[in-house]
């Protein structure tokens, strides 16, 4: 097998080839233009709020429904403002990390912010 040919987007199989300008992958049947394979991405994916606004780092959030926070009793209230957010690729659906006031650093979900 050629070492230079990337691995199939679906399966991961290492045992692509070419045939023409498209790269097969015998597996699973996938097909895929080459030159799509070669272009990094170089866009991140854009994290959006609750209700569709585009969020960056050092924004500013507001808290939409009270959170449970597991394995104590506090609540983060309805209304609670996030200062100075940080956009991450955290566990599961918590992409923001961030200090809140009275109860510390912790992961937030987008769906359950929204930007002042």
């Amino acid at each position: 097998m050629n070492e230079s040919l990337p691995p199939c987007p679906e399966c991961s199989s290492e045992y692509t080839y070419e045939m023409g300008a498209l790269l097969v992958c015998p597996e699973c049947g996938h097909e895929w233009s080459a030159e799509a394979a070669e272009a990094p991405e170089t866009a991140d994916a854009v994290i959006k709020d609750a209700v569709g606004n585009v969020l960056a780092d050092g924004d500013t959030v507001t808290v939409i429904k009270d959170l449970k926070i597991k394995g104590t009793s506090t609540v983060i209230k309805v209304g609670t403002k996030v200062r100075g957010i940080r956009l991450t690729d955290g566990v599961g659906d918590h992409d923001i990390d961030c200090k809140v006031d009275g109860v510390g650093p912790m992961q937030l979900k987008s769906s359950v912010v929204k930007k002042v």
